[in-house]
């Protein structure tokens, strides 16, 4: 199965894959649908967070990825309406070797846990 994945600076040597970092955990996200990423995309860059490329994969090679590099995995289904944290990270110097405790506690920066989010947008949209 493809899914859809958030790249910055795509095709170079110092390509990077959009993640949230909740509760110290690092959680790639990827969209069942490219429209998804593509609107998920958009408002990260209408919050002036660096501007993504689009990139399918295959979600296999995905959950490889994430096996190997420690992070967990959380594919966003059609039917559900992500919105990225009021607050992001501008930190674009990825290393397999970094360390848990590298952020000043100055540093830390809280996330808004993505399914409750949702579920947040679901009951506001009820209203």
């Amino acid at each position: 199965m493809q899914v859809w994945v958030l790249l910055f600076n795509a095709n170079t040597d110092n390509e990077g894959i959009y993640t949230l970092e909740i509760e110290g955990n690092n959680i790639i996200v990827a969209f069942e649908q490219e429209d998804d990423a593509i609107r998920y995309a958009g408002l990260l860059e209408a919050q002036d967070f660096l501007s993504p490329t689009v990139e399918s994969i295959d979600s296999q090679d995905l959950e490889e990825f994430c096996q190997e590099a420690n992070y967990d995995l959380n594919i966003v289904p059609t039917d559900a309406l992500l919105v990225p944290p009021e607050k992001n990270v501008d930190k674009t110097d990825w290393s397999s070797d970094r360390g848990k405790d590298a952020l000043e506690p100055e540093d830390e920066v809280e996330v808004e846990d993505p399914v409750i989010a949702m579920m947040r947008r679901r009951l506001e949209n009820l209203l």
